[in-house]
């Protein structure tokens, strides 16, 4: 958690300098950003689900 708020404070930081000097960021837009958050999410999603699937196919011993 931590990593993640000191990339989030440096974001916010590199964005304070980029509207000083008046200069556009070279993030990307909003909506690809948003389609990379659904990636992320699904990706979460998935792999408990993957995990049982395997879990039930492997014979029992």
């Amino acid at each position: 958690m931590k990593n993640h708020l000191l990339s989030l404070g440096a974001g916010i930081l590199i964005g304070l300098l980029y509207a000083t000097l008046g200069v556009h960021s070279p993030a990307p837009p909003v909506i690809a950003l948003t389609g990379l958050l659904g990636m992320l999410a699904g990706e979460r999603v998935a792999s408990p689900i993957r995990r049982i699937a395997l879990r039930r196919a492997r014979p029992a011993d």
